[in-house]
């Protein structure tokens, strides 16, 4: 299958994000007086939404998972937008799927106004159509949510969406897309290990793989 557009993950795909996102998560914790688990554990946070991570792997009932989700929003939009950096190899990933004429959208679990402005910081915006995240207000808060409105947005502007793709480090980004009828790629540099792409048409381990394979297919 040639893709005709995609839709790009971007904790662990596009930016390593893990250092401001698990420091978030922990201060969240301390602030509900729940246990902050070790590293690993924490390191497992990145990715899906911190909403159902705080409900189902930490255990929090709803208003205390809701409070923390509020602190860890503060908390990552005051310091952890800033620990982020373009993993080697992205820009000029973005730069050559764009010149081979794929048209591309971000679709990711972060609340949108933040994946926008990381977008913007690091130039990744001027190669992308949109960047499309959670948005409590419009009732987006689960990642096939996000994906369909990335979708709808790359269609408005113009894009051929007959066969989109999906790029992305978790299960949940494979998932997420198979619910939507979209398959999807696996990228081994991210967060998720090998068993997360179960599912996937194809895993690769490095953005130049990627290259590779979506402008052969």
């Amino acid at each position: 299958m040639r893709a005709t557009c995609l839709l790009l993950d971007l904790d662990g795909t596009l930016l390593d994000s893990a250092p401001g996102v698990t420091a978030s998560a922990a201060e969240a914790l301390r602030a509900v007086g729940a246990e902050v688990p070790d590293a690993a554990v924490l390191h497992g946070f990145v990715g899906p939404p911190m909403y159902d991570t705080f409900r189902e792997a930490v255990g929090l009932d709803e208003p205390t998972a809701r409070t923390a989700l509020s602190v860890y929003r503060a908390a990552y939009a005051r310091e952890g937008t800033y620990a982020a950096t373009p993993y080697a190899g992205v820009p000029e990933m973005l730069d050559e799927l764009a010149a081979a004429g794929l048209p591309m959208g971000v679709a990711t679990s972060k609340v949108e106004d933040q994946a926008q402005s990381m977008a913007r910081r690091f130039g990744l915006d001027t190669r992308l159509l949109t960047v499309c995240g959670v948005s409590d207000a419009a009732g987006r808060t689960s990642k096939r949510l996000v994906i369909r409105e990335c979708l709808a947005r790359l269609r408005q502007r113009g894009a051929d969406v007959t066969r989109p793709l999906m790029v992305g480090d978790r299960a949940y980004d494979v998932e997420s897309a198979a619910a939507e009828e979209i398959p999807a790629v696996h990228v081994r540099w991210g967060y998720g290990g090998p068993a997360e792409g179960a599912g996937a048409v194809a895993s690769v381990a490095a953005p130049a793989d990627l290259v590779r394979l979506l402008t052969t297919l």
